[in-house]
């Protein structure tokens, strides 16, 4: 593998939740570490899924994906939820639109070297916000997603709206002080009428699970 063909890895710690279309949105003023929030940012975000046909990548824990929008935009490999909740994400320029990167194939051949094939395709139309400290890092990133879905497959369409809340750099590094930021999540998001999420991620919930 060449250094071109190195991804960029990043872990993705986050909580998530079901809202409503009115649902107002969370006060993050008592969240431990946070200072201010920073301006809103739309996003518009368009990924379109790929696994083989018996979803080989599914059933070992895995998502392969492109998307356009945004500031990660490209092709993506989420792997396996970890003892923490967090998942290795790697990440490609966006390349070919029909052509998984020789890299991201070779990362997944372990798990099967059968071809890839739509899945399914997520549009979201996401609202950012930083959550900052009082010296300006960024301690996690909230956003607010109206997501409209299409399991390719089976020809079937959905849309909802969800919050996400992603741990950043600045966020505590150790596993209390994350469950103490978490928890505080979940109080203020709670407390703005959000719900525990009814799926794990936007792309089970895509496709029925």
């Amino acid at each position: 593998m060449t250094a071109a063909d190195e991804p960029t890895r990043s872990v993705e710690i986050e909580l998530k939740f079901d809202v409503d279309d009115d649902t107002p949105l969370p006060d993050w003023s008592a969240l431990p570490g946070v200072a201010r929030v920073g301006d809103p940012e739309p996003r518009e975000l368009d990924a379109v899924y790929l696994d083989t046909d018996d979803a080989a990548l599914a059933r070992a824990g895995y998502a392969l994906r492109r998307r356009t929008g945004g500031p990660d935009e490209g092709w993506h490999i989420k792997g396996p939820r970890g003892a923490d909740g967090g998942r290795v994400e790697l990440h490609w320029p966006l390349g070919e639109a029909d052509r998984v990167p020789d890299a991201a194939r070779a990362e997944l051949a372990s798990v099967t070297q059968a071809p890839f094939l739509p899945l399914a395709r997520i549009r979201n139309s996401r609202t950012v916000w930083y959550l900052l400290s009082q010296a300006g890092g960024v301690v996690a990133e909230f956003a607010d997603d109206h997501v409209t879905t299409r399991d390719e497959r089976r020809g079937v369409e959905q849309s909802w709206r969800e919050w996400e809340i992603e741990l950043a750099p600045s966020a505590p590094a150790d596993a209390a002080g994350r469950a103490a930021f978490f928890a505080a999540v979940e109080k203020a998001a709670l407390a703005a009428g959000g719900r525990a999420a009814a799926s794990d991620s936007k792309l089970a919930r895509a496709l029925g699970h």
